[in-house]
């Protein structure tokens, strides 16, 4: 693709406004929200949609994240039902994504849903997020901006060292806090979790009364909602995961008690962990590290959604 100037915008009223203008001619936009950073783009439009999967290098049948400002908006666009209205009631704006049938009238583009029936979106909770969301006055298709595959960014340095000259611009709002991508939960049925993400699933489950019913560990060929397939989050090193020691030429990623060249949390916090993650697997780039090794994280709370992405991160590459 032609290389482009990138905008390296600041999050004040000019900044939002040249977002908002950028996202309607047309333009791919990076910007803040409290979990990692988005790439958005104008979820009505085939052409700026397609941008996104040309900067990122996506697989075209990997569906992606409507961003709206509020519950309100969200009824434009897809249809609620009790269980779905009373998690968003309960944890809008927040890291959670809902799956649920799209209305005909929507207007989104099909390359959003990947050619699916249903949608997948949300209410960013980061005041930067909300900002462009509401300059902008529409719903906004933004998957983390980074180049497909590779490590989610934190901040606006990640963003430009992956996608500079690749899009429009980046509104700069500083580090994300919560760090790893939302939680996804098909509401089209009986509620499942698809991904576990800064949202805890205990937390949906204390809401609904009920155990979410598990979804697919992954599928490669129509995945459901974004972060499905079995290889992502990946950095350029060979991973090996639940060590203790490392092995000869590893670099190790420590947490807790299991010290390593860098740490994830040297004092075994879950929340400190996932804000840390992306930014460490960035840093293992920059060193250079081809072998990983990593420490084990306790499979629970957010301590479940750093395993998903480590557990993609080691997974076999394509070819």
């Amino acid at each position: 693709m032609t290389l482009k100037a990138t905008e390296h915008l600041a999050a004040d009223a000019a900044g939002l406004a040249r977002a908002a203008a950028l996202l309607g001619s047309g333009g791919l936009v990076s910007f803040p929200t409290e979990t990692v950073y988005g790439l958005g783009a104008d979820a009505r439009n085939d052409r700026a949609v397609a941008g996104i999967y040309a900067a990122k290098g996506r697989p075209s049948f990997n569906p992606l994240i409507v961003h709206v400002p509020d519950l309100d908006a969200a009824e434009r666009f897809v249809i609620f039902n009790r269980e779905a209205r009373m998690l968003a009631q309960a944890f809008w704006p927040g890291a959670l994504t809902i799956v649920l049938p799209v209305r005909d009238s929507a207007g989104i583009s099909k390359l959003v849903t990947a050619g699916l029936d249903t949608l997948a979106i949300r209410v960013p909770d980061h005041p930067v997020a909300q900002g462009v969301l509401r300059a902008f006055g529409g719903p906004v298709a933004a998957p983390s901006a980074n180049p497909s595959g590779r490590v989610s960014p934190t901040t606006a340095a990640h963003v430009l060292s992956g996608l500079s000259g690749r899009i429009d611009a980046v509104v700069d709002g500083g580090a994300c806090a919560v760090g790893v991508e939302s939680t996804i939960v098909d509401c089209a049925g009986s509620p499942r979790l698809l991904r576990a993400g800064g949202l805890p699933s205990e937390a949906i489950e204390a809401c609904l009364g009920k155990a979410l019913e598990a979804g697919p560990i992954s599928d490669d060929h129509a995945p459901k909602a974004p972060g499905l397939l079995t290889s992502h989050y990946a950095p350029r090193g060979a991973i090996r995961l639940n060590a203790t020691v490392p092995e000869q030429r590893e670099v190790m990623l420590g947490f807790g008690p299991v010290a390593g060249d860098l740490s994830l949390s040297e004092s075994g916090d879950l929340t400190e962990a996932a804000a840390h993650l992306f930014d460490c697997l960035h840093r293992l780039d920059a060193m250079g590290a081809e072998r990983i090794a990593v420490a084990p994280i306790p499979d629970h709370g957010l301590g479940r959604a750093i395993n998903d992405r480590l557990k993609r991160a080691a997974a076999p590459r394509p070819a």
